[in-house]
């Protein structure tokens, strides 16, 4: 145990900074110095444990880079052998003798390389940037799933308030199912579902259905076809403003949903279940090599959500006279999930999104839907909606018409199937030269096992499940 203090600023004397340090000597009261920096005051206050010579003392320096640390970096002299191996060189046996080297090597990586307790300061001269960083603290498993719970409820009530009439998108999935499960608790009266799927083999239908008898709720069914798809494409492209794949297969069923519930009812307020998967996983993230990676995606795909999944419930409902609220994007939230341990969220329980499904075991659904395996949207609006799609696009190239169009669009993003030349050569009709608003094609990080695949689409992955079919 030792003590660190820092004050950034420069209206606050030494002596008096050192005043403030001496009265934690209880924590450091084998010696206790005070160095000035550009950025304003730096104090330490030694027990020393590791390193027990006077060069074991800190503040640590490396030119104008500095450290103090409170801590035990447990197998410190591993991470040591391999620093000395790159060059550095070292005056103690101090384990947080290492820190700016790691900080050197790793940036804020170097955390990653620490098993340890620590409370430290350091200073960059060179990025002139300040760092404060503790080791950090986690949840149990109980609290973890109860504060799960109780955010998404939170989350879920206060989007219920509305002068207007309030809808619910219904599909069958565990995230719309959920959300529609609280509300129907928290407004103890039937709530109006609304469901879609394809004429021939809708999958969510089943299930939505299922799920509107358990809660009681007024349930409405829109059943789409293949000419209602096709005819609609044009304009569901000219109201995303987007070429990707995914999110223009994902739109139709949305849309043309929204579209009849805008006609047929007086539904001006939706509530529904999406950026449950940016939180907590889609399929192709079972195969995360690492819970970093897990995290770095969850991150990266919640950062480009204005390009994909929140643009189209965006674009499908509003440009229907309806608003849309997401319980799942409540901040407090988001903030929660993101700042639970990785390593949790990873598929190591046999069944995706784990946290979730558990923290809502009881009465909220039936076990059949609440452990159901994910169907992709597109897919389960029924699988011979994007069969379709894929079909009509077929017919309107030859392979060598396809060839010569698709290069039109060498310099970004150039469509690799006549589905995407398709959507592409309707996206330039309205967009013309607009195309990287859209960064790239959504597609599975292709880096990992098992997803480098050439189709966005769930089905295409070898963990793809029946769905609960």
């Amino acid at each position: 145990m030792c003590c660190v203090m820092g004050y950034t600023g420069h209206d606050l004397s030494a002596a008096k900074f050192k005043e403030y340090l001496l009265r934690t000597v209880m924590r450091g009261p084998d010696d206790q110095r005070v160095v000035e920096g550009p950025f304003g005051l730096m104090g330490f206050g030694r027990l020393a444990i590791m390193g027990l010579t006077p060069e074991g003392m800190q503040p640590f320096y490396r030119g104008a880079d500095c450290v103090v640390c409170n801590g035990e970096l447990y197998g410190f002299r591993f991470e040591k052998e391999v620093l000395k191996r790159r060059g550095y060189k070292f005056q103690s046996d101090c384990d947080c003798e290492i820190l700016l080297p790691l900080y050197y090597e790793y940036g804020l990586d170097m955390f990653r390389h620490m098993d340890s307790e620590f409370a430290l300061i350091m200073y960059d001269s060179r990025k002139d940037r300040l760092i404060a960083a503790r080791d950090p603290m986690q949840d149990d498993m109980d609290t973890v799933l109860r504060n799960i719970r109780e955010k998404l409820i939170a989350g879920v009530e206060k989007r219920l308030d509305a002068d207007a009439p309030v809808g619910f998108l219904l599909s069958g999935g565990l995230d719309s199912s959920l959300v529609c499960s609280i509300a129907a608790k928290k407004l103890n009266k039937p709530i109006r579902t609304f469901a879609i799927g394809m004429d021939t083999d809708a999958i969510d239908l089943k299930y939505a259905r299922q799920t509107a008898e358990y809660l009681g709720s007024e349930h409405h069914e829109i059943i789409i076809n293949r000419d209602m798809v096709i005819n609609s494409l044009e304009e569901v492209i000219r109201l995303l403003g987007t070429w990707d794949i995914t999110t223009i297969r994902a739109s139709m069923g949305m849309y043309l949903l929204c579209k009849a519930i805008h006609e047929q009812t007086d539904v001006r307020v939706l509530l529904t279940g999406e950026i449950s998967d940016e939180l907590f996983g889609y399929k192709y993230t079972d195969y995360a090599p690492t819970a970093d990676a897990f995290q770095q995606e969850s991150q990266k795909r919640i950062r480009e959500l204005y390009m994909y999944d929140v643009l189209r419930a965006d674009r499908c409902i509003s440009s229907n006279s309806i608003e849309a609220r997401v319980p799942f994007g409540d901040l407090d939230f988001v903030r929660y999930v993101m700042a639970i341990d990785p390593e949790k969220k990873l598929n190591s329980y046999g069944k995706g999104k784990y946290l979730l499904r558990k923290a809502f075991e009881g009465d909220w659904l039936p076990p059949e839907i609440l452990w159901r395996e994910k169907a992709a949207f597109s897919d389960a609006v029924g699988h011979s909606m994007v069969d379709d799609i894929k079909e009509y696009a077929e017919s309107l190239y030859t392979d060598e018409e396809f060839q010569l169009r698709r290069a039109n669009y060498s310099a970004h993003c150039m469509p690799f199937t006549k589905e995407s030349l398709f959507y592409r050569e309707i996206f330039e009709k309205y967009y013309h030269d607009q195309s990287r608003t859209i960064v790239g094609f959504w597609m599975p990080n292709k880096a990992w096992p098992n997803c480098n695949v050439n189709d966005p689409s769930a089905r295409v992955l070898a963990n793809y499940g029946a769905s609960g079919v």
